[in-house]
């Protein structure tokens, strides 16, 4: 049998909001009490207003700092005019994982019905780093994490996961 050893991930924690503190952060926070408990390690935790600059900015800084492997936000992705998460992260992306959306939607269904469809949940890819950005509640966060992540970001996890895939993510960039 083929068994894999667990590779802890470094993973960032960005929460998008104007009126959060880490005082109050109870989505991030529950991101954070995940990364912990899957045995993975939190990298760094930021909080930043709806704007979509700063927002692109720090995921642009992120994705080139080599102790960071994975980031996740948590808010701005709906359909409001200060939600901007979602067009912040497409700023940022090589390639979007279209896929994490329409799982994710899958997933909220089962939890909250029709309402899923004003998520704009997305995943990406830039600079060797993964990139999620997650609706601003605690239940968006928790499913996300339950129902996808935390298989995804096990090595172990059967027939494919993010992890096993992370040298080829820049291959594109190597010499030739």
């Amino acid at each position: 049998m083929d068994e894999r050893e667990f590779l802890p991930v470094r993973i960032a924690v960005l929460t998008v909001s104007d009126s959060r503190t880490l005082a109050d952060d109870r989505s991030g926070q529950t991101l954070v009490d995940r990364i912990a408990a899957a045995g993975h390690e939190l990298a760094a935790r930021e909080i930043l207003p709806d704007e979509r600059q700063e927002i692109s900015g720090q995921l642009r800084t992120w994705c080139a700092d080599p102790e960071i492997d994975v980031i996740i936000s948590t808010g701005g992705t709906g359909l409001t005019g200060r939600d901007v998460t979602v067009e912040a992260h497409r700023d940022v992306y090589e390639k979007e994982i279209d896929a994490f959306g329409t799982v994710f939607t899958i997933v909220s269904m089962k939890k909250i019905g029709t309402s899923a469809v004003q998520s704009r949940a997305t995943g990406g890819v830039a600079n060797g780093t993964y990139l999620f950005a997650l609706p601003g509640s605690p239940g968006a966060c928790k499913d996300a994490w339950d129902e996808i992540l935390i298989h995804q970001l096990d090595y172990r996890h059967k027939p494919c996961n993010f992890v096993e895939i992370f040298p080829r993510l820049t291959e594109n960039m190597r010499r030739k």
